[in-house]
């Protein structure tokens, strides 16, 4: 039995131990799937795959890096500085690799959660989630997908022994890792199909090299990392006055993006096509210096007719065209609200998908009224559409150590009563309809409800500072006699 089981172990599952041991609590376990640490920057290595977010703020406070290569990291080098921080925090003493969590309950006889996994079953005083969003891949429901000859990859499962040089290939999907992909392999291949449903914003990529000399700086003057950060921080916030407080504002961005589409695209057909038709900020804001030119390659062709069926040599399209391909990648993003590692949890009743359908009311997007000494990082709601989600772990990590450290020192149990549950929700729900989000689109970020259960809908300090204290009155505590 330990004090604590912390299920996952990318960003939210480290965090939370580094933070937990600041805190005291020595005795915890770290159970990760896969066989190796990293979660979404493990998983994901198609060509070109980097964060949107500035590395200046896709950092944790605790642990600044000075020796970041780019102002827009790629994969590689946040997997690393993710392996530097298990080393640093001396975590790897804790970790228990190819560890598959199968079922996380609680059991009011013992007041423990039993946690089966591939190895045994782990008894915890409380459970800490740091399982993320994007971790699920979703392939297309497209009829006749597995009657398919050639391979399937789905992005974030990248399989680089397929060698596409020359090759019929076919992306299916215009978000964040297909614009991506696009332009590293539109050279290699000997013809590409790009599969577009709904055109996404692009506005221009800032990212460029950190100089040696920038980062000898920030190693020498930490402070310097910090001013950085703080205006990167600050800049991001700046968009919530578009996204949540008055979506009309958006246009300025649109006006700039479809200058940037103008600059690139001469074509008008195709500028057309590429052409968004809803308000920017409702889908995510895509980032890009070289999407557009990639399109323009005489080996590429945007597709906008709808797919109809997967057929065992291409893609047909509802104007009857058979797009012939050897290879099929599907950019088709995540299981989000509806991931099944959200199944595998059981409270007092139901599990915790309940939350992302809307059926189950939550508090700080961390803890859940009939789920004692249980938190998700992460969780419903805490999700951004302009600025690092780390801010938001930590955020939740302030209110999760101030909430559980107390509570295993009284071996206590502690969750939030239902009506502290329902304000939260309720209050977060009413906001949502006019923010950008509520203009119509369709996005991952909607529930099979239409209802968002993803985005937090305002500026992120104020998410920090509902998280800073715990408040005794918001929450239920019993202690076993």
């Amino acid at each position: 039995m330990v004090d604590v089981a912390i299920v996952g172990a990318g960003f939210s599952g480290l965090a939370a131990a580094v933070r937990l041991r600041a805190a005291g609590v020595d005795d915890i376990v770290i159970l990760e799937r896969a066989d190796a640490i990293g979660g979404t920057w493990r998983d994901n290595t198609y060509p070109g795959c980097r964060c949107d977010v500035a590395s200046s703020l896709y950092s944790l406070s605790f642990a600044p890096n000075p020796t970041w290569t780019n102002s827009y990291s790629y994969q590689p080098e946040i997997r690393a500085y993710l392996e530097q921080i298990a080393d640093r925090f001396d975590l790897r003493r804790d970790l228990h690799l190819s560890c598959s969590v199968s079922d996380v309950r609680f059991d009011p006889a013992t007041r423990r959660w039993r946690l089966t996994t591939t190895d045994s079953v782990v008894e915890a005083r409380s459970v800490v989630l740091g399982v993320g969003g994007l971790t699920e891949p979703r392939l297309p429901t497209i009829p006749g997908l597995d009657t398919f000859a050639g391979p399937i990859i789905h992005t974030a499962r990248w399989d680089s022994a397929v060698d596409l040089a020359g090759l019929r290939v076919g992306v299916i999907g215009t978000g964040a890792s297909a614009i991506q992909t696009v332009p590293e392999i539109a050279p290699l291949v000997g013809h590409l199909d790009v599969f577009q449903r709904t055109a996404p914003w692009i506005v221009p990529h800032d990212g460029h090299p950190i100089a040696p000399s920038t980062r000898r700086r920030f190693a020498r003057w930490p402070l310097t990392e910090r001013l950085v950060r703080l205006v990167t921080y600050l800049q991001r916030e700046r968009l919530v006055m578009g996204f949540v407080k008055d979506p009309s504002k958006m246009r300025i961005g649109e006006k700039m993006a479809r200058e940037f589409l103008t600059a690139q695209i001469a074509d008008p057909e195709l500028r057309a096509k590429l052409t968004p038709t809803y308000r920017m900020g409702c889908k995510r804001v895509m980032l890009s210096n070289d999407y557009y030119p990639a399109l323009t390659r005489d080996n590429v062709e945007l597709v906008t007719e709808a797919i109809v069926a997967v057929e065992p040599h291409g893609v047909r399209t509802a104007d009857g065209v058979l797009h012939e391909l050897d290879v099929l990648i599907c950019a088709t993003g995540f299981y989000v609200t509806d991931s099944p590692a959200f199944s595998l949890v059981h409270g007092a009743s139901g599990t915790l998908a309940d939350a992302f359908r809307g059926d189950l009311d939550h508090y700080r997007g961390t803890s859940f009224p009939g789920y004692p000494n249980l938190f998700m990082l992460l969780g419903p709601n805490t999700e951004l559409g302009h600025s690092s989600v780390l801010y938001m772990i930590e955020s939740q990590l302030n209110y999760v150590v101030a909430t559980l450290a107390p509570a295993l020192r009284r071996g206590a149990l502690v969750e939030p009563t239902a009506e502290a549950a329902r304000a939260w929700t309720s209050d977060v729900r009413a906001k949502l309809p006019s923010t950008v989000w509520g203009t119509g689109c369709t996005s991952w970020y909607l529930n099979d409800r239409g209802v968002n259960t993803t985005i937090w809908p305002d500026f992120t300090f104020r998410f920090r500072r509902a998280t800073r204290h715990y408040v005794a009155g918001d929450h239920q505590v019993t202690v076993a006699e």
